[in-house]
C-alpha cells in the first residue's frame, strides 16, 4: 500500500534553514505529481508547494515563494522541500501527499498523505 513517511523536522530559530524529507513506497513515485502541504491547529490545511511526476513544473503558495524549494528524486523515492529563512509563522505540522495525476499537485488532486513532520520556529 502507499506509504508516505516524513522526516527532518524540529526546532528552528527564525532565519535559518531546514530541509524536509518523504520517503515514497508502494507505488510507481516516479508516475505521479507531489506535493507539500502543513496543518496549523484551528487552522485548517495550507497547501504550500507541489511538483509534478517529472519535476519540470513546480508551484509554490504566496506564503513560501522565494524562501521554500520543492524537489524531488525519483531514483530514490523522495521528495524534499528546502525551508530557508524560516519565520514563526511557518511552525506548523508539515505533510507530504500523492496527487492521483502525474501533473495536477494542488490540494484537491491528492489521494495519500502522510503523518507529517513537525516545524517549530522559535527564538
Amino acid at each position: 500500500q502507499v506509504q508516505l513517511v516524513e522526516s527532518g523536522g524540529g526546532l528552528a530559530q527564525p532565519g535559518e534553514s531546514l530541509i524536509l524529507s518523504c520517503a515514497a513506497s508502494g507505488f510507481t513515485f516516479s508516475n505521479f505529481a507531489m506535493s507539500w502541504s502543513r496543518h496549523v491547529s484551528g487552522k485548517g490545511v495550507e497547501w504550500v508547494s507541489g511538483i509534478n511526476a517529472d519535476g519540470s513544473d513546480i508551484d509554490y503558495a504566496d506564503s513560501v515563494k522565494g524562501r521554500f524549494t520543492i524537489s524531488r528524486d525519483n531514483a530514490k523515492n523522495t521528495l524534499y522541500l528546502q525551508m530557508n529563512s524560516l519565520k514563526p509563522e511557518d511552525t506548523a505540522l508539515y505533510s507530504c501527499s500523492k496527487a492521483s495525476s502525474s501533473s495536477y499537485y494542488y490540494l484537491d488532486g491528492m489521494d495519500n498523505w502522510g503523518k507529517g513532520t513537525l516545524v517549530t520556529v522559535s527564538s
